[in-house]
């Protein structure tokens, strides 16, 4: 592995320590402290390569809000079955939903949409994903930016989040492997299930 892209996925666990670990933010807002993160990991990710090329065409933007639909959908029934089996799955969730309060809904939506989900995806994905592909290979790149992205939400001590934020790295992982030509259809269906997930249709 690169020191470059070592450094980077060191960065992004410093980040997102700061930002989940209980008491650690210092009173600072969570949604600046998540934006001024994701920013500086997309210009981290274009400083050291780019990422694959964005195509905005309509088939990208449809396919991009299937998955998202189907996505939710899955964490609909995810949710439903956590409450069924855990006691403590819905005070959890609701600990997530939390970081909410105190900020305008409309500004979170729009954050996410624009800044922090596509960030997120070009970081991630188009970035970690791909270099750790070039270096091993395709299906080692996926298993390991998968963990990765999975084991940075481990600071925030919250079973749930990362639960889900496995099944979100497996599920645009997975894509990214299959279909790394439909990036862009990625980046717009992380942006958008963000949205729904965290905004417009919260679970």
């Amino acid at each position: 592995m690169k020191p470059s892209l070592l450094l980077s996925l060191l960065l992004a666990a410093a980040l997102w320590f700061l930002m989940f670990f209980p008491g650690l933010h210092l009173g600072l807002n969570f949604w600046l402290l998540m934006t001024l993160s994701s920013l500086s990991l997309t210009v981290l990710a274009i400083s050291l390569g780019g990422w694959p090329p964005i195509r905005l065409r309509w088939q990208e933007w449809l396919m991009g809000a299937g998955i998202a639909v189907l996505l939710w959908c899955v964490f609909w029934l995810g949710d439903k079955c956590s409450q069924w089996l855990f006691d403590f799955a819905r005070p959890q969730v609701d600990m997530i939903y939390g970081i909410k309060e105190g900020i305008s809904p409309t500004l979170v939506g729009f954050l996410l949409l624009l800044l922090i989900g596509p960030g997120e995806e070009i970081f991630w994905r188009g970035f970690v994903q791909r270099r750790l592909s070039e270096h091993y290979s395709p299906n080692v790149g996926f298993i390991l930016a998968t963990a990765a992205y999975t084991l940075i939400h481990v600071s925030s001590l919250n079973f749930m989040l990362v639960m889900a934020a496995l099944v979100c790295g497996l599920a645009w992982g997975l894509l990214y492997r299959l279909i790394p030509q439909h990036f862009t259809a990625i980046v717009i269906s992380h942006a958008l299930w963000d949205a729904a997930a965290f905004v417009w249709f919260p679970f």
